[in-house]
């Protein structure tokens, strides 16, 4: 049945132009009949990928002709951009009239004002996601024990009566709902995050293929690995990569690197460019479904990010970093993983990998593509 879903994007950044499950869900709850609308905060992200405050119209439509109403922050700003009140929720609620409430993220102190909204209206399906791990949230003593075992654990279980489910978007993620926050178990579930399956569908023409190739200066016979990312002390291991594929026997093997460099890392990350290591600079999440495509081999050794996802969904073998609660990925034989951070280990994955491609590839494209594609993600979001 089609309905009125508002995405209510408060707890974190909202970016236009990005392939966040920010934009994908609402892009093709749209695609799939509903109508959409989105409530965002102002914090974005620029062209080059720096976080900044939106500073534009406060009510427009995005690119996909979704109407977007920005909310700015109560007075003080200070202390309330990190307890996320903002002026204005009620109103845009009453105003948007949602059948289903689709919240990114319970961590913003106005889930009050949601709570109140939604005590008078049972019919609203609610739906909340969550973003947040051990990895890259609670990391020190204020942010486990004051933000989130305190203030955002009680933001949690304030909108719990009111929701259907709660989604973690890797298995790690739904674990920190019920074991960090306390949530109910039967109410928690993985909503995997995907590939655009418009941009899977326009990156995977042939000549897409054929011409990213030229402009990396690769030949039909060469066996091109991309990887990227911001290349920062997050993501050091890019820098073993690159080395790695310069030892290769293989001179066939090409290592195209995309993304921006941090300055600390320029000086040895220019020392091991060569005609066999490609640096193609930062790229738009459009132009990364190219380079994937263009791929034989993807590989990410570094932190979790959505790329994993979007290179799976792509159909590409992959190599990624073996975390606890990021195995998601492994589908039986798509993809491989780093186990340890060293050099040596990066060259025999490379290798097994470069031997199983095909194999790679078959389970890839046949549970891949099915199983991180947004608009299959995007129905079962709201079927739970």
């Amino acid at each position: 049945m089609k309905s009125k879903t508002v995405h209510l994007c408060l707890a974190n950044f909202y970016s236009d132009g990005y392939s966040y499950q920010e934009n994908m869900l609402p892009k093709f709850h749209r695609v799939l009949g509903h109508e959409v609308e989105i409530i965002a905060s102002l914090d974005t992200f620029n062209k080059e990928g720096r976080f900044v405050q939106y500073t534009g119209d406060q009510a427009y439509n995005n690119e996909y002709g979704i109407p977007v109403r920005r909310l700015n922050y109560r007075s003080p700003g200070k202390i309330y951009r990190i307890l996320r009140r903002y002026t204005g929720v009620k109103a845009a609620l009453e105003n948007a009239k949602p059948d289903t409430l689709f919240i990114h993220g319970c961590q913003f102190s106005d889930i009050d004002v949601v709570a109140d909204y939604l005590k008078t209206r049972p019919s609203v399906k609610v739906y909340v996601d969550n973003h947040a791990d051990v990895n890259n949230s609670a990391t020190n003593f204020l942010s486990k024990n004051i933000l989130h075992k305190g203030i955002w654990k009680r933001c949690a279980h304030i909108v719990e009566p009111y929701t259907a489910k709660f989604y973690g978007v890797v298995p790690a993620r739904v674990d920190f709902l019920k074991e960090m926050y306390g949530l109910p178990a039967e109410k928690c579930e993985l909503l995997v995050m995907g590939a655009d399956d418009d941009a899977v569908e326009k990156a995977l023409r042939p000549e897409v293929r054929a011409e990213r190739r030229r402009v990396y200066g690769v030949s039909d016979d060469d066996i091109v690995i991309v990887t990227g990312g911001k290349i920062d002390h997050n993501k050091p291991q890019v820098l073993k990569m690159m080395r790695v594929v310069n030892s290769l026997s293989d001179s066939r093997v090409k290592l195209i690197v995309f993304g921006s460099v941090a300055e600390d890392l320029k000086a040895e990350f220019e020392r091991n460019l060569t005609d066999r290591v490609i640096h193609i600079g930062w790229r738009r999440s459009e132009d990364i479904y190219e380079d994937f495509a263009a791929a034989e081999l993807v590989a990410f050794p570094g932190l979790h990010s959505v790329l994993w996802e979007q290179a799976v969904g792509m159909g590409v073998p992959c190599i990624f970093k073996r975390i606890k609660g990021f195995e998601h990925v492994d589908l039986g034989g798509n993809c491989l993983f780093f186990e340890k951070d060293e050099e040596e280990e990066y060259k025999a994955r490379i290798l097994t990998a470069l031997d199983k491609l095909d194999e790679m590839k078959a389970v890839a494209v046949s549970k891949g593509m099915k199983t991180f594609s947004y608009r299959d993600i995007a129905k079962r979001a709201l079927e739970g």
